[in-house]
């Protein structure tokens, strides 16, 4: 089987498409940084719900190759795009502010479920059992109706993408994603199918379905996929990158990478 093959096959799988379409959004607020312009965004998801995000731009004339970057999970439902971009949560997770003072257009988008993405209350504030039971309720109905949480994450990612190699100040050839855990997650698998995606990093996120299986591992709300694991596996997805460039990265004493 070809890459190109193995590619459709788990795209079709997932029943995951790639419409490129320009992408329109609205400016909400507009704070200058250091060496870079910081967007409150929104923009519409190809179903027609609302994604926040905040979009970095390089002090400059661009064109300007350009890094999705989806926030980590950890339990805090409550931090996503803002931790991504330095405002709140851990520091080591600001990658949007790094990137966008290399002369990297930086695009940060809130997961379903997360931070201004939840149906209880918007802002970064927690309210753990809320979060979790919009989390866990957002998977179930998706699985009862034929459809599954990671179908919705690949779709609004997708969308990012098109939002990204569509603006006027990014080099639509030098597009591409980089997550930490939930958000390398998404890299797996958004990178492996869209060849739109240049170059990928994805940290913490490795780890193969076997392997969890066999550890009593924890699996991620999106990574619920009935019968995936039958078919294909993370390995799977790395090699559909090829032969593009793709940076992973794991720590020895995590279980989960």
């Amino acid at each position: 089987m070809t890459l190109a093959e193995l590619r459709h096959q788990i795209s079709k799988f997932l029943g995951f498409t790639i419409a490129e379409h320009p992408v329109a959004f609205s400016t909400h607020n507009v704070v200058e940084q250091e060496g870079y312009q910081r967007l409150r965004i929104s923009y519409q998801s190809q179903e027609g719900d609302q994604i926040p995000a905040y979009l970095l731009l390089p002090h400059g004339e661009g064109p300007f190759g350009a890094v999705l970057v989806h926030h980590q999970h950890n339990s805090q439902r409550h931090f996503g795009k803002s931790e991504v971009c330095g405002l709140v949560g851990d520091s080591l997770q600001a990658f949007g502010p790094a990137l966008a003072r290399q002369k990297m257009i930086v695009l940060a988008p809130d997961s379903i479920c997360f931070e201004d993405r939840r149906q209880n209350r918007s802002g970064t504030e927690a309210d753990e059992p809320a979060d979790i039971a919009q989390h866990f309720n957002e998977m179930c109905y998706r699985l009862l109706r034929g459809d599954t949480l990671m179908r919705k994450v690949l779709s609004d990612s997708a969308q990012a993408i098109s939002l990204l190699r569509t603006h006027e100040l990014v080099d639509p050839e030098r597009v591409g994603i980089l997550g930490h855990s939930y958000g390398g997650n998404t890299v797996l698998f958004h990178g492996a199918l869209d060849e739109r995606i240049q170059f990928a990093c994805s940290s913490g996120a490795a780890c193969t379905y076997q392997y969890k299986l066999a550890h009593q591992i924890g699996i991620e709300m999106a990574e619920v996929i009935p019968d995936f694991v039958a078919h294909f596996d993370i390995p799977d997805l790395v090699a559909c990158f090829a032969p593009r460039h793709l940076l992973l990265l794991s720590a020895t004493e995590d279980k989960a990478s």
